[in-house]
């Protein structure tokens, strides 16, 4: 897992240590150092601890005039055990919806697995967002499935048509855009 590194072909447009309004700023990373891990895997230090012992993210960019942001993540998504949702909850995402953030792009291509407890913090984040929306792209079809089963789909927008973007090849405004058109559609008028 210490191979796996956060996206970092959008850092000439957003560092998350570097911005003043973000969750993360003025953190300091080791390029060679290795100091967090999931269980007894070591993971690449660029990657940013929020409180989770297996769950870890990276804010890979923030608009804030368009009110998004688009967040990577890594490691064992567990409500069960660790309350991971409280954590992400109260430390990344409060902070930026003080910051009139409310759309939220996350993406779980290195989310390994998701055990479930109740939905409340889930719940609260969308209450929280009002005119805004969360989708995930790209986590695996079973932890899809998982969250499912936890009937979190009523709160996040995940599965087809998010389950294979190519994230990658868009600047994250063009990511953003596509995304938001898509629930522009689906919305009546």
């Amino acid at each position: 897992m210490h191979t796996i590194e956060p996206f970092y072909n959008w850092r000439h447009l957003y560092i998350a240590s570097e911005d003043e309004r973000s969750p993360f700023y003025e953190r300091t990373y080791s390029e060679f150092e290795f100091t967090n891990q999931i269980y007894n895997y070591l993971i690449h230090p660029q990657w940013d601890q929020f409180g989770s012992d297996t769950l870890y993210c990276k804010i890979l960019y923030v608009n804030y005039d368009e009110h998004f942001c688009i967040i990577e993540m890594l490691g064992e998504w567990n409500d069960c055990l660790y309350n991971d949702i409280m954590f992400f909850k109260r430390n990344v995402i409060e902070p930026l919806e003080d910051e009139e953030i409310n759309k939220f792009i996350l993406i779980g291509e290195n989310v390994l697995v998701f055990h479930s407890s109740d939905d409340a913090y889930y719940e609260e984040w969308f209450d929280d967002i009002e005119e805004g929306w969360i989708v995930f792209i790209n986590f695996r079809d079973h932890v899809i499935q998982d969250f499912k089963d936890a009937r979190l789909d009523y709160y996040i927008a995940m599965g087809d048509p998010f389950t294979e973007v190519t994230w990658r090849r868009y600047s994250p405004s063009h990511l953003y855009k596509k995304i938001n058109d898509w629930f522009a559609k689906r919305l009546p008028e």
